[in-house]
């Protein structure tokens, strides 16, 4: 975890119980008394953009769950190229290849500024063993990100650029209940959707000049949602 900085390690399961996201999380379905079998320090990370919680055949005892900001995940291909085949935002669950003591698939970078809990699979082991609620959430988290995988495929890699980049601003939109979203870099954006940088850059500047995205920060965007959606329906 050398790209991340610990700002705290928790100190046993009272501040997991009272975690202002737990409804979102992994333990959202444990029960007071379950809280009792974690043993074993969850850490708190923070990473800066470009930092990464993990890469691409690591093999390590660690899931994390997303509570602030956006994680991106990377698979890098023989030819040298990279896709971006998911986002991970607050709530999510990274690294579950680690319950089966499998190498991570993907590579886990920081999209914005991130905090993180880092959960051993020990803890996750005995709770599995010991409470069938969580067993219940985690079988809902692999279904989760089954689905997720499968809609990113189909909706970002199918169609014109002009296509992708509406599903994506949508779907970006979507997830933060707002018109304001975070652009990714050109580089990001052409990973997303399949496309060359230079057509990301294009597209983009396109949709500023038609005025379907604004931009109101660093990275901040205001989105057209009912012109976008115009554009999806058009296909």
């Amino acid at each position: 975890m050398k790209d991340g900085e610990i700002g705290e390690a928790w100190k046993g399961p009272t501040q997991c119980r009272n975690c202002g996201i737990r409804d979102l999380v992994l333990f959202s379905d444990l029960r007071l008394m379950d809280f009792s079998l974690i043993h074993l320090p969850i850490d708190e990370l923070r990473f800066k953009p470009g930092e990464s919680l993990y890469h691409a055949g690591d093999q390590k005892p660690y899931l994390f769950t997303i509570r602030e900001g956006t994680v991106k995940l990377v698979q890098y291909l023989p030819d040298g190229s990279h896709r971006i085949v998911r986002l991970l935002r607050q709530g999510a669950v990274a690294g579950m290849e680690a319950l089966l003591s499998e190498p991570y698939a993907h590579t886990a970078t920081a999209l914005q500024p991130v905090l993180v809990c880092r959960i051993p699979r020990a803890v996750i082991d005995r709770l599995s063993g010991e409470t069938p609620r969580l067993h219940t959430q985690l079988m809902r988290r692999w279904h989760q990100s089954v689905r997720q995988a499968d809609d990113w495929l189909t909706e970002l890699s199918t169609g014109s650029a002009r296509l992708r980049l509406a599903r994506l601003l949508l779907q970006m939109t979507e997830a933060t209940d707002s018109d304001v979203c975070h652009l990714p870099i050109r580089e990001d954006v052409g990973a997303m959707l399949a496309i060359t940088m230079e057509t990301a850059s294009r597209t983009v500047a396109e949709f500023r000049r038609a005025g379907l995205l604004t931009d109101v920060g660093d990275h901040l965007v205001r989105c057209d949602r009912e012109a976008l959606e115009a554009v999806v329906a058009e296909g």
